[in-house]
């Protein structure tokens, strides 16, 4: 029944609104993905689902490295109307993982990744969504790096949702900087809006 499936996706637009998947949302991500075992964590780190061979030289991890936070405003973006039976499609940040290494210099080198879950309305089709994440380290006021990069996300005729993943290396926070924020958001210091490749 369309009502049904109207409300399903009501639910999980309700839930994809909330940074992270906090309980009661029926999600894939339960997690930050920053827990020991985690295949999201293993992607960000070693580039594949399974940890790899011990390394001979271990990197230096900063046990202080602060955890991800979402921007206010930064969790979603919506296309289509207001009411939920016209929304075309939804982004949204499912999941996040950071690493932080010191260098021999004081400096430390950050490494963000973010999962992009895209949900279509009763409105929407098929097709690629490319979203936009920004990746930003601050102190206080004071950003010390800003970077972006775009998440393409295929979702196939008879499919309504999909997620991607994206990973940001070698931030770099100077030597003597003290402590820092991580903060990561859909869209860019402006707002921004998914762009949507396919059949409408």
């Amino acid at each position: 029944m369309q009502s049904d499936y109207v409300a399903q996706v009501a639910k999980l637009f309700a839930c994809a609104l909330v940074p992270l998947a906090l309980a009661g949302c029926s999600s894939t991500s339960s997690d930050t993905g920053e827990g020991t075992g985690s295949t999201f964590k293993n992607f960000l780190l070693y580039g594949g689902a399974t940890v790899p061979a011990a390394q001979v030289v271990p990197p230096i991890e900063v046990a202080d490295c602060p955890p991800v936070t979402v921007r206010d405003g930064g969790a979603a973006i919506r296309a289509g109307g207001g009411d939920t039976a016209a929304v075309r499609s939804q982004l949204s940040i499912a999941n996040v993982a950071r690493e932080c290494i010191g260098r021999d210099d004081g400096a430390v080198i950050v490494k963000v990744g973010v999962q992009v879950r895209a949900l279509l309305g009763p409105g929407g089709s098929g097709g690629r969504f490319d979203a936009p994440v920004s990746f930003v380290l601050k102190r206080g006021d004071q950003v010390i790096a800003s970077r972006s990069q775009r998440v393409p996300i295929s979702i196939p005729a008879g499919q309504y949702e999909q997620s991607g993943i994206v990973v940001e290396d070698g931030m770099v926070v100077p030597p003597g900087t003290g402590e820092f924020d991580i903060e990561v958001a859909l869209g860019s210091a402006g707002r921004a809006a998914p762009t949507r490749r396919g059949r409408s």
